[in-house]
């Protein structure tokens, strides 16, 4: 009943009724468009997202420091590095349209090499630094690779590819005076002042491919192009800092979501550059570690997935008796997953100073859909948020198409700016999830309340059909984690030959746990 308590009384409580008329939806067409005003985006179609982030002013600051060592990169020595990786690359016999693929794990080095492909028109391919040879091997076929970023543990097996490899030190010191890496350090240092004739980059051009599960079936190439990058610029990151009344040069992220996923991506490889924010950067997510570096940085602002929201409650509620002493910390924001009210019920009483904001976005949206926003009267901890600006929106019943009203749940469909290309090599994938008229499905089961808030309920293509009833892995979900030595779960089908389908669950043990697989 207190958790119950807490989240009613913590929640924007909607007056309208369903009958009122309202400027975001149309009863007619079936579409919600955002809340926001519209934001016009640049119009140039030679622009690329490198020139737009640094055509925004920042205050000299440091752009970037390693969370371990401390070793920092200011913002006048920022663009230098990334127009010396984009020379080096070129010299390296990178071209134009080439792709460059890079296998790193977080580092303060990953976006001068991100942005200085991308400035010289080379398309990046971010992967999971632990991806073995078959998905690196499946990830780019029908692409021109023509060099790929890793450390000396992975290198082996990209040249068994084929692939040539520039290693790229564990140390992010670039001060060059390890020896081992010099093809690494004459890339980015060595180029430092010189410059290359810009080719004509074309906002339609791609910038990344990026791989998502999609909406349906396996792992698929997500086409983004410069236009995408810019409008997830605009109409998410610097938006939101609008929003707020600090300066954005004087918040301070921790970087502790890869870089590989388009959720970190966005942030700190492009999104947060053009604010002048600092990024501290955290190498793999350690909870101790996050709290250390909360500290030591004065961290303000942290982008987190559910399992990091989890494991700060509980290291919270071990370490300060359920308060928390992160003076510091002003807002955490949540997205990739559902949250519980249980979880959001501990995380608001472990740090009651922290604005808690949930948002949503796909790889296939670089990252732009909805953001919540607490203020004055209206906290809305459950919601994703509303619509970004420049964005819209349709719920329709995923067996007939019809549009559902406000209240109503049934697939969410998204339009706007940040909608991909397509799906590499895969034209069938690609008109199965964009609609002629630009309508991505986005297989996410949600609903819009009377206020415009938006609430995702479940996967659509994860639904269990057990014996002809729908089972919400996200019910069983929230049922296990309840469960006091359970930190996480995630639920999902196997077939059955009597019921169809049956649940399974995958649990992650809180630590100290005695719980076993009996």
């Amino acid at each position: 009943m207190a958790e119950e308590s807490f989240i009613h009384n913590s929640a924007h409580q909607t007056q309208k009724t369903p009958d009122l008329p309202c400027s975001w939806y149309s009863p007619e067409t079936g579409i919600y468009s955002s809340k926001h005003r519209n934001i016009e985006l640049p119009t140039d179609p030679f622009l690329d997202v490198v020139s737009h982030i640094f055509s925004y002013p920042n205050h000299g600051g440091s752009a970037f420091v390693d969370a371990s060592s401390g070793y920092s990169i200011s913002y006048p020595d920022l663009f230098p590095l990334v127009q010396a990786t984009a020379f080096g690359l070129h010299e390296m016999g990178v071209s134009q349209g080439d792709a460059v693929l890079i296998l790193l794990p977080n580092s303060v080095l990953y976006p001068i090499l991100f942005l200085g492909a991308l400035y010289l028109g080379a398309i990046v391919i971010p992967m999971n630094p632990l991806s073995s040879l078959s998905e690196v091997k499946n990830q780019t076929v029908g692409v021109r690779v023509s060099m790929a970023f890793a450390l000396t543990q992975t290198a082996a097996k990209l040249r068994a590819l084929g692939l040539k490899v520039v290693e790229v030190p564990d140390d992010v010191n670039l001060r060059g005076e390890n020896g081992n890496f010099s093809d690494f350090y004459k890339l980015v240092l060595g180029n430092v002042g010189n410059s290359i004739p810009r080719p004509r980059i074309n906002q339609d051009d791609i910038a990344a491919i990026m791989y998502s599960s999609g909406t349906t079936g396996a792992s698929k190439g997500v086409v983004l192009t410069h236009r995408n990058f810019i409008a997830t610029v605009e109409l998410f990151i610097r938006f939101e800092a609008s929003q707020y009344k600090e300066m954005s040069w004087e918040n301070v992220y921790l970087a502790v979501l890869p870089m590989f996923h388009i959720y970190g991506l966005a942030l700190f490889g492009v999104g947060l550059l053009s604010l002048g924010s600092r990024i501290v950067v955290m190498k793999k997510f350690n909870v101790g570690e996050v709290f250390k570096a909360i500290e030591r940085f004065k961290v303000t602002h942290i982008p987190v997935v559910p399992p990091i929201m989890a494991a700060m409650s509980f290291k919270a509620k071990s370490q300060f008796g359920g308060g928390s002493s992160l003076s510091s910390l002003k807002q955490v924001s949540c997205g990739a997953a559902p949250l519980t009210m249980k979880l959001i019920a501990d995380f608001c009483r472990c740090f009651p100073h922290v604005d808690f904001i949930q948002g949503y976005g796909m790889t296939e949206t670089t990252a732009v859909g909805t953001r919540g926003f607490n203020a004055g009267s209206v906290q809305n901890y459950t919601s994703v948020g509303l619509l970004a600006p420049s964005t819209e929106a349709k719920v329709v019943n995923w067996n007939t198409g019809v549009c559902l009203p406000p209240g109503k749940a049934g697939e969410l469909l998204l339009r706007g700016p940040g909608i991909m290309k397509g799906y590499l090599n895969n034209t069938e994938a690609t008109r199965l999830t964009i609609e002629e008229d630009g309508w991505l499905h986005t297989g996410d089961i949600a609903y819009f309340d009377h206020d415009g808030y938006l609430y995702i309920l479940d996967r659509l293509k994860e639904i269990i059909k057990y014996k002809g009833f729908q089972i919400a892995p996200a019910d069983l979900e929230t049922v296990l984690r309840s469960h006091p030595d359970i930190l996480d779960a995630a639920v999902t089908a196997a077939a059955d030959e009597a019921a169809g389908e049956i649940p399974v669950a995958f649990v992650m043990k809180r630590p100290g746990s005695s719980l076993s697989r009996d």
